[in-house]
């Protein structure tokens, strides 16, 4: 019989085409799951006290002698506040920033609670926003102590929300980049401690409000 030529039987074995590209160098990750809980409780609370604002500051302006629930007394009054140029820092009232802004962090979160994963691009530009709001928010609270000298309940709200989701985000960040041994025990290091830098920056924010308004509180005594 007639022997099939050595050649023949040397095909090109057929290669699997290796995964190239973005979606595999830069694959979705599932995210650090009480940060996604932080971003969709966070993103909800901080909605409702945007929308609360907003609807009083437009209470205001169509009646200035408006009383708005938060009107407290002389340090806790949000009227006062509302009419100052620095609640529409950009333009447009702060408070729709905020309906804005926190309507993404609760929809983002509530995403993520149902199982989405987020590419890097996406996290980072969740945390270069959330930065952006935190450092905002001290902003807010130098001009509330130090030149209009009043303060706002649902403004201090917000505050809270905002140091809280930048704190958690950061710390979901830290555990999504951690890609060494090393990084990774630095990681779970920061989430062991998860709360403290929020009790201490509450506690830091208390301790400048009390000390900014005695005066007032001591008449309370």
């Amino acid at each position: 019989m007639p022997s099939t030529p050595p050649s023949a039987d040397r095909r090109p074995a057929r290669r699997t085409p290796s995964p190239t590209g973005t979606a595999a160098t830069n694959p979705p990750v599932a995210v650090w799951r009480p940060a996604a809980w932080v971003l969709l409780v966070g993103g909800l609370l901080g909605e409702a006290a945007a929308l609360i604002l907003t609807v009083e500051k437009y209470r205001l302006a169509l009646d200035p002698g408006y009383i708005t629930s938060c009107d407290l007394n002389p340090v806790l009054s949000c009227g006062s506040i509302m009419t100052t140029p620095q609640a529409s820092a950009f333009g447009i009232p702060n408070s729709l920033l905020g309906v804005a802004g926190f309507a993404v962090v609760a929809t983002v979160g509530a995403a993520l609670l149902a199982g989405a994963r987020t590419a890097n691009w996406f996290w980072a530009g969740l945390q270069i926003g959330v930065t952006a709001g935190f450092l905002f928010v001290h902003w807010l609270i130098w001009q509330s102590l130090s030149v209009i000298g009043a303060l706002c309940p649902y403004c201090m709200l917000v505050w809270v929300v905002t140091a809280t989701v930048f704190w958690y985000v950061t710390l979901a960040s830290i555990d999504r980049w951690a890609r060494t041994p090393r990084r990774q025990r630095l990681a779970a290091t920061f989430r062991s401690y998860q709360s403290v830098p929020v009790v201490a920056w509450i506690a830091a924010v208390i301790v400048l409000i009390v000390v900014r308004f005695w005066e007032y509180w001591r008449t309370l005594l």
